[in-house]
C-alpha cells in the first residue's frame, strides 16, 4: 500500500514503498527545490538506514550536497532547515504507523512542511527524469542538530530555565524506541530534570502501540507511580507529538498537551495574537484562551493547515489535539520538545502538582473513532449525517463538523489511511460516545 497526501507519502516497505518509488519522489523533490543543500533525518525504523542511503546517494548523483543528521526527531529536521541556509529537507518516517511502514515528509526552505499546492506541484514532477550532474554532491554529517534544537528551546523568551532547574523535576520518559529516544532525555537533562527512561533506545522496536494514547502507556504510568515522578512523558516514533501522565499515573489525554501548553504560554502575557488549532481539537482551547481575552481560530486538520493559518494571522502558538504543539519562536512545526518545555514552565509557576494544575482547566471528554468507507461517496454520506443532526451548525471546510453549545462531532476522511475518522466531544464521555455512535450507525447503513 502507498498513500500520498498533504502529509507526504507513506507505505508498506517492499510493497508500496520500494527503492524505486523512493527514487521517484527524491527526483521530484530535487526538481521542485531551488539550488542548495538538503537536510536528511529519519526516525528509528529498521528500513530507515537503507532508505537514507538511497536518498543521499541519489541526491549526490544529482549534484546536491546533503546534510545527514541520522536519527533525529522530525521537528529537529524542521528547526535545522529553518535556522540555516538549507533549501529544504526530507524526513524518512511513517509517523504513527507500525514499523513495517515508512515514508517521506518534505520540508520547504522555511522549515515548514509543503502546503497543499506545493505537494501537488511536487507530485506532478514524479516520473520526470532529472539530469545526472557531472559534479557529485557531498554528504556532510551533522551530529549536533539536536543540541542546537535544545539550546534554542532553552532560550525561549517566556521560559524561565532557572526556575525550572530549581524545581529538579523527576520525569519518566517512554520514547517508544523512536527518534526521541536520545533527544528527549537530553532535553530534560538540560532543564535540570532527573530522568528515568523506558523504551529509550533507537532500535525501532516499537514495543508498545506507536501512538502515545492512554491505552499504550500502562508501563509508563506504573513507572511514574513506582518512582514517585512529577510527570511522565511519551512520544510517537518521529517525535512531533507528546503525551503526558500526571504524578498519580493518570494520562491527561493527548488533547490536553496543547491545552496545558497554551495555558503556560498565555500566563506569560507575551502575546494578544490569535491562537490556531484544528477543527478536531478540544473546546477547552477556547475556554482557556477566553480567560486571557484571546481568540482561537480553527483550520482544517493537518499540521501545515494550522501553520498556514498561524502565518496569516501572526499567531505565536498553535497546534493540534494529538499532542502536537507549535511555537513560532522555535519553528513552525509540531514539536514534542517544545511541548515538554511548556509543561515544565507551567509546573514551575506554582508548587502545585500536575493533577492540581489540571483540576483548574476546563474539562471536556472526547471520543475518537474510525470506520472503513471504501466504496462510499463522501458527499452523499456527509449530507445524510447532517440531516440527522438538523439542529447543529455546520462547517464543511474539512469533511463535516457539526457543533452545538459545549459539544461537537467532526467527520472527515483520513490523510494517511483509507478510513473515515469520527471525533466527538461533550461535557461527558457518555454524551460524546452517543454522538459518535449515532454517526457510525449512519455510515454503516
Amino acid at each position: 500500500m502507498l498513500i500520498e497526501s498533504i502529509s507526504g507519502v507513506r507505505g508498506t516497505v517492499g510493497d508500496g514503498l520500494t527503492k524505486e518509488t523512493i527514487r521517484d519522489y527524491v527526483d521530484a523533490f530535487h526538481l521542485f527545490s531551488p539550488d542548495g543543500q538538503i537536510v536528511i533525518g529519519r526516525d528509528s525504523r529498521p528500513s530507515g538506514s537503507e532508505f537514507a542511503s538511497e536518498i543521499i546517494n541519489r541526491l549526490k548523483e544529482l549534484g546536491r550536497s546533503v546534510k545527514d543528521c541520522g536519527i533525529i526527531p522530525t521537528p529537529t529536521v524542521q528547526f535545522t532547515v529553518e535556522s540555516s541556509d538549507e533549501i529544504g529537507g526530507i524526513v524518512i518516517t511513517a509517523s504513527h504507523n507500525p514499523s513495517e511502514w515508512n515514508g517521506l515528509k518534505f520540508v520547504g526552505g522555511d522549515g515548514c512542511f509543503l502546503n497543499g499546492d506545493e505537494v501537488k506541484a511536487l507530485m506532478a514532477l514524479k516520473g520526470t527524469n532529472p539530469e545526472i550532474s557531472q559534479l557529485s554532491g557531498e554528504r556532510i554529517e551533522d551530529k549536533d542538530a539536536v543540541n542546537r534544537h535544545i539550546a534554542k528551546i532553552c532560550d525561549v523568551s517566556w521560559i524561565d530555565l532557572n526556575a525550572i532547574k530549581n524545581r529538579c523535576f523527576r520525569v519518566a520518559v517512554d520514547a517508544v524506541n523512536g527518534a526521541t529516544a536520545e533527544a528527549l532525555p537530553m532535553f530534560l537533562s538540560a532543564f535540570g530534570c532527573e530522568v528515568i527512561t523506558i523504551n529509550c533506545e533507537t532500535s525501532g522496536a516499537f514495543v508498545r502501540g506507536t501512538e502515545p494514547l492512554p491505552k499504550n502507556l500502562a508501563e509508563l504510568a506504573s513507572v511514574v507511580k513506582e518512582k514517585m515522578c512529577d510527570v511522565g512523558l511519551a512520544s510517537d516514533p518521529d517525535g512531533d507529538r507528546l503525551a503526558i501522565i500526571d504524578e498519580t499515573g493518570k494520562p491527561i489525554g493527548e488533547e490536553y498537551t496543547l491545552v496545558l501548553a497554551l495555558d503556560s504560554f498565555l500566563q506569560s502575557g507575551k502575546s494578544s495574537a490569535p491562537v490556531v488549532t484544528n477543527l478536531s481539537t478540544t473546546l477547552a482551547m477556547e475556554r482557556v484562551a477566553a480567560r486571557h481575552s484571546i481568540q482561537v481560530l480553527r483550520s482544517a486538520v493537518g499540521e501545515i493547515n494550522v501553520v498556514e493559518m498561524m502565518k496569516e494571522n501572526g499567531s505565536l502558538i498553535g497546534g493540534e489535539g494529538n499532542g502536537g504543539v507549535i511555537l513560532k519562536e522555535v519553528h513552525l512545526g509540531r514539536d514534542s520538545l517544545v511541548a515538554a518545555a511548556a509543561l515544565l514552565q507551567r509546573l514551575s509557576l506554582t508548587d502545585e502538582t500536575l493533577s492540581g494544575v489540571m483540576s483548574q482547566l476546563p474539562r471536556f471528554e472526547i471520543v475518537k473513532d474510525k470506520v472503513s468507507v471504501e466504496g462510499i461517496e463522501a458527499n452523499v454520506l456527509f449530507e445524510k449525517i447532517a440531516e440527522s443532526f438538523d439542529d447543529a451548525s455546520r462547517d464543511e471546510r474539512d469533511g463535516l463538523k457539526l457543533s452545538w453549545n459545549n459539544r461537537w462531532v467532526h467527520i472527515r476522511a483520513s490523510n494517511t489511511e483509507p478510513i473515515l475518522r469520527i471525533y466527538a466531544e461533550a461535557t461527558t464521555a457518555d454524551e460524546a460516545r452517543r454522538i459518535a455512535q449515532k454517526v457510525k450507525a449512519i455510515v454503516k447503513e
